[in-house]
């Protein structure tokens, strides 16, 4: 007897294996994305840091338009009133400058995001939520 292709069963067992393999591999997947945002948006503070503190160092006074001093988009321009970073519309980290050139960052920011959170964590964690001096007589990171 000549067989020409696969029988019901050999494709069920086919399909119910793959099946299996999708609901193990979807929430890794999500999981994965969901780092990849925190360590983007972690990235982008230490940046935005750098940038205001070089801004500060270059020109001898913080500018009122943060887009002066770096490209990370904040929810207000002037950072002297306090501008968050935000991620989906939430406000994670808070921004603001003074006219000496300190710069603080708080992540103690109350959202229920849970990018954010997990944002807020990073940022904790890298010792980036504090205020960061960049005038007077020395100058800190």
């Amino acid at each position: 007897m000549k067989r020409a292709g696969f029988t019901m069963i050999e494709l069920i067992f086919v399909i119910v294996i793959l099946g299996i393999l999708a609901a193990v591999a979807v929430p890794k997947l999500n999981a994965t994305r969901d780092d990849a945002k925190a360590v983007k948006a972690s990235s982008e503070v230490s940046q935005a840091i750098s940038d205001i503190g070089a801004y500060y160092v270059g020109h001898g006074k913080m500018s009122d338009d943060s887009g002066d001093m770096t490209n990370v988009k904040f929810s207000d321009t002037n950072l002297s009133n306090g501008a968050f970073y935000q991620v989906n519309a939430a406000n994670c980290i808070k921004f603001s400058t003074t006219t000496d050139g300190n710069l603080t960052v708080e992540n103690n920011v109350t959202t229920t995001d849970a990018q954010c959170t997990t944002i807020q964590n990073v940022v904790g964690k890298n010792d980036m939520n504090k205020t960061h001096v960049f005038g007077g007589s020395g100058v800190e990171f």
